[in-house]
């Protein structure tokens, strides 16, 4: 017996040795696996950034009308041969393989859409903005930044822009000198050139993300608290109605994407927008959007024939992408006969602004209502306000989810719910703050109850941080 159980103490110790060496090299491994992806990071962007150079060597040597003229296998034997003096020259370590794909990728971009084509399949590049062909500039994780890309001359630049637009069916030139197109992949771009712009061709694209964000996610990246997520996703789900603030780049339809993942999947939604860019996850989705008027001027389709035309096609709801004139008479029309929880966004810098602009859009309809009969539909219409706000470091944050409560005296009453409290910039330019509670209860919150949703009695308290 005694044996046998010093046996069994031996293999209990080889197996304590077993996991104690377990624990010692475990986090050497993963150290290794964490320096391995570091070192994969810096040889792509080092790749990136020297396919860049190239391009900026080759539209300086090669005649590019002409190359537009060549096969691509003709182009190819001569690119392999730059390519590889180039990569020798400037001592980029690649295996054979490695250097045949970045022959085919600085081709591609020869072929494709030239000194922006490393841009555009960058994921963390947002927005490409080309100020003449001189300066590029993006923007990474909410900052702008210039980039060493540049054109060989403006013709460069409009061959560009014309071989992008025209897959869309769409031209840019002197008697059409701007252009706001959707591209195929969703991407947004915005052209004008001479004579209304006056030193050279503007470009503006915004890339299509390739992964939509929810709430849990906007949750995480600090734009929102937990709490906060749990009171719009509520909100949603109950059929309130909600309007989505915020200035340019703030990310309004972001978060009218993230909002729409707590939309059920049995509801029928038409989205309405002038360049397609919600991607909601419902399988009941229509979409439309407006159509621009022909070198005629004629066949443009605005955004209030798109709500009249929704409203006939047994919407849910109706997602308008962005109210911005006279179809937000139409928009709160809808929101007021049965159409409950339909979304929108607006440029505004604060919840009263909103409002403000609102009315003022409503009386471009040309009807003849009062001001006090507009004010009136918006307040019964309109639940939720949700407004948002780019910072000085990039970073895009709720700053205040404010309740419409009524009308009073010709003014529309409201409450704030939360609200962004800034304490302040570090040494890096982070803006500093917290989320926090009004300590006031929402109105909404007895509906809400009614249809099954329900919060802690403290949810609301004021004070501390959510």
């Amino acid at each position: 017996m005694a044996e046998r159980f010093l046996r069994g103490g031996e293999r209990f110790g080889n197996l304590g040795q077993a996991v104690d060496r377990q624990r010692r090299v475990a986090p050497m491994e993963r150290r290794l696996a964490e320096l391995v992806t570091e070192d994969n990071k810096l040889l792509k962007q080092e790749l990136i950034e020297a396919k860049v150079r190239l391009h900026r060597k080759l539209i300086d040597d090669l005649n590019l009308p002409m190359l537009e003229r060549m096969s691509r296998e003709e182009l190819r034997v001569q690119i392999s041969e730059i390519v590889g003096e180039y990569v020798r020259t400037e001592r980029i370590l690649l295996n054979s393989k490695e250097l045949e794909n970045f022959t085919t990728e600085v081709l591609d971009e020869l072929t494709g859409l030239g000194p922006i084509e490393p841009l555009l399949k960058d994921p963390t590049v947002s927005d490409i903005l080309i100020n003449t062909h001189e300066r590029v500039y993006i923007e990474r994780f909410g900052q702008l930044e210039q980039v060493p890309v540049r054109f060989k001359d403006e013709a460069h630049v409009l061959r560009i822009v014309n071989k992008i637009i025209s897959a869309v069916g769409r031209r840019v030139d002197e008697s059409q000198p701007m252009v706001d197109a959707r591209l195929a992949d969703g991407s947004r771009i915005n052209v004008a050139v001479r004579p209304i712009a006056v030193d050279g061709p503007l470009v503006s694209i915004r890339k299509f993300a390739e992964q939509a964000y929810d709430l849990e996610g906007l949750v995480s990246v600090g734009s929102l608290t937990q709490k906060m997520a749990d009171v719009l996703s509520a909100t949603v789900r109950a059929r309130l109605t909600l309007m989505v603030a915020g200035g340019t780049g703030s990310g309004k339809t972001t978060l009218l994407n993230a909002l729409s993942t707590a939309i059920a999947h049995r509801e029928r939604l038409i989205t309405i927008e002038d360049a397609a860019e919600l991607r909601l996850q419902q399988p009941h989705v229509g979409r439309l959007e407006t159509r621009p008027p022909n070198i005629e001027g004629r066949g443009e389709i605005r955004q209030r024939e798109l709500v009249k035309n929704a409203l006939r096609m047994r919407p849910d709801r109706i997602i308008i992408g962005e109210v911005r004139g006279e179809e937000a008479f139409d928009m709160l029309q809808a929101m007021n006969t049965g159409h409950e929880g339909s979304m929108t966004t607006i440029h505004a810098n604060n919840p009263r602004d909103a409002l403000a602009r609102l009315t003022q859009m409503v009386g471009m309809a040309g009807l003849n209502m009062t001001e006090m009969s507009i004010r009136t539909q918006i307040a019964s219409a309109i639940t939720l306000i949700v407004q948002l706000q780019r910072f000085s470091d990039g970073r895009r944050r709720i700053v205040s989810l404010t309740e419409v409560t009524g009308i009073e005296r010709d003014v529309i009453q409201m409450q704030e719910i939360f609200r962004f409290v800034r304490s302040g910039t570090t040494m890096d330019g982070q803006v500093r703050g917290d989320f926090r509670a009004t300590g006031l209860r929402p109105s909404f919150m007895e509906d809400l109850q009614v249809k099954g949703f329900t919060f802690p009695s403290d949810f609301f308290d004021p004070g501390q941080p959510l």
